[in-house]
């Protein structure tokens, strides 16, 4: 996995005449991970958008150090399409390994459209699209939604496993993310 490292200096964001959080700053270095903690509407997605280059800070600067992935409610597949084949289509722009469905307990459902898929589901077929994408930043944006105790435990690991090769996962989330040395940002500290 190439080197990598995300940072952000004084960040403040604003959502409509209201800004969320300011002077905030942050530095995450290869195989760590930062959970993002605060209350519904404090501007945790909005924290990681901004993170990922999606969405402009309204003050203050992201230096990203490697590729970023992001986690959110899209599962950012072709509804449409039957799900090997929505995922085959990312493995082959991002020229990458065979998406690991069957890790995954996805490979019954290959021939399903994305459409139909359950929400855990969508959500597991999210982190086969993180994994094949290879980016070493990992952005994930309440990765537990809509899993069950095992889709949650092997969200974890899958995680666990990235920060182990090197890579970087910031999760915001108000549910526990119960990896060892995770740091903690509570977003509530940088409220306006």
């Amino acid at each position: 996995m190439q080197a990598c490292r995300l940072s952000a200096a004084d960040l403040a964001c604003r959502r409509g005449d209201r800004v969320l959080f300011a002077r905030l700053s942050l530095a995450v270095e290869s195989g760590t991970a930062l959970h993002v903690t605060g209350a519904n509407g404090c501007g945790k997605s909005s924290l990681l958008r901004i993170l990922a280059g999606l969405l402009p800070a309204y003050a203050g600067a992201v230096v990203r150090e490697g590729n970023a992935g992001l986690i959110d409610e899209r599962p950012a597949l072709d509804p449409h399409l039957p799900l090997a084949r929505a995922l085959a289509f990312w493995s082959a722009l991002d020229h990458a390994a065979t998406v690991p469905l069957e890790r995954l307990g996805l490979g019954a459902l290959g021939d399903v459209p994305v459409r139909y898929l359950s929400t855990g589901q969508a959500k597991r077929a999210a982190f086969a699209r993180l994994i094949v994408q290879n980016a070493p930043i990992w952005l994930l944006d309440e990765p537990f939604n809509g899993l069950d105790d095992a889709g949650a435990g092997l969200a974890l690991e899958l995680t666990g496993e990235h920060l182990a090769g090197g890579g970087i996962a910031v999760i915001a989330s108000h549910q526990p993310f119960a990896l060892p040395g995770t740091a903690r940002l509570a977003l509530a500290d940088y409220a306006t």
